[in-house]
């Protein structure tokens, strides 16, 4: 399917279904984590990590070995103890491939992948040697505009800001009242953060004492407090609009930073709990949202501040989806995970 560029302003396409162009990979584990290699090496690498109640998780790394069986192979696995509660490779578009990949955990951790030297300890452990105990870190986003700077979030209520090439961190905060349950970049500086108590803040780290609040949700008749946010995006090609959404809810919400507060549109056409969304990397009018449904939907956005009330594309799947991610190299293709099942699928 060809999408638009970010200048280029059409009505969107009657829905339809997903083109039958899938590659299928069956892992021995259910998949939570999972994430693209960047670079320009053609062949489709992703990293995917376990979702196991102990502490013998994994990391796998698997690439497509011939699109004419539509076989995918594992090249590389190696022991995470706690899930990985996000993965992601090092943002290095002009590489053939990005071969260091970051987890989090109850650490940071940089990990050097080398497909020919199996290596089972990461390159970079990095933690708060100032605290006695290592609250859980949420979520991280590696700044694609400084690749030596790593952002990460914790259930204490803070996040802090990694020098990976130093090793050390270069500014913490208490970003919320509550846990912080996502970050991410908006450019080289600034960030935005949502978690429990309800808000989306956006902060800049040349001021870290201020902060903005961006979203609120609306408070709970019981106990007087916003819902939690538990996941946010910035739009790859428009960095004005940034999604995000609350737990039990079948709608993914947009905004525009420059009118805080006020959605600009509103996605709802799940008919069970949205789980995840991913901006298409290549196109400022169209986002993906899977959930509970088992629904995978891209939507165009090209109408807004109209209201968006359908998809463009629809794929079903066998299970809840869990995991989705797509590729900012191979840009006609999304991956999901649902259960221990990877499908890679053309769009």
């Amino acid at each position: 399917m060809n999408y638009q560029n970010q200048n280029e302003h059409t009505q969107p396409e009657t829905r339809r279904e997903a083109d039958k162009q899938i590659y299928t990979y069956q892992s021995d584990w259910v998949v939570y984590a999972l994430g693209f290699s960047w670079g320009e090496s053609s062949d489709f690498r992703l990293a995917l990590g376990s979702l196991k109640e102990d502490l013998s998780n994994e990391i796998q790394i698997i690439k497509l070995s011939d699109s004419e069986t539509e076989d995918f192979e594992c090249t590389m696995r190696f022991d995470h103890g706690f899930p990985a509660t996000k993965l992601m490779w090092k943002p290095e578009r002009s590489a053939m491939r990005s071969n260091f990949l970051a987890t989090t955990s109850d650490y940071l951790r940089i990990w050097e992948i080398d497909e020919n030297n199996v290596t089972t300890k990461p390159k970079l452990e990095l933690k708060d040697t100032a605290q006695s105990f290592s609250a859980p870190l949420t979520s991280f986003d590696w700044n694609q505009k400084d690749p030596d700077v790593i952002g990460v979030c914790s259930l204490d209520t803070t996040c802090s800001i990694w020098d990976i090439q130093r090793e050390s961190i270069k500014a913490q905060l208490i970003a919320h009242d509550k846990e912080v349950f996502d970050i991410g970049f908006q450019d080289v500086n600034s960030f935005a953060t949502v978690g429990a108590d309800g808000s989306m803040r956006l902060f800049d780290l040349r001021a870290l004492e201020h902060s903005t609040i961006l979203y609120e949700t609306n408070q709970q008749s019981t106990t007087g407090e916003g819902k939690p946010l538990l996941r946010l995006g910035w739009n790859n090609q428009d960095p004005s609009y940034i999604a995000t959404f609350e737990p039990d809810s079948n709608k993914v919400v947009i905004l525009d930073i420059r009118v805080p507060m006020i959605p600009v549109c509103e996605l709802e056409g799940h008919t069970d709990y949205v789980d995840t969304f991913c901006w298409a990397p290549h196109s400022s009018c169209h986002i993906c949202t899977a959930g509970d449904d088992k629904q995978a939907l891209i939507w165009d956005l090209s109408v807004m501040p109209n209201a968006v009330t359908d998809p463009i594309l629809s794929y079903k799947a066998e299970a809840e989806i869990t995991s989705l991610q797509w590729s900012a190299t191979q840009q006609d293709w999304v991956a999901i995970a649902f259960n221990s099942t990877l499908q890679m699928l053309r769009v």
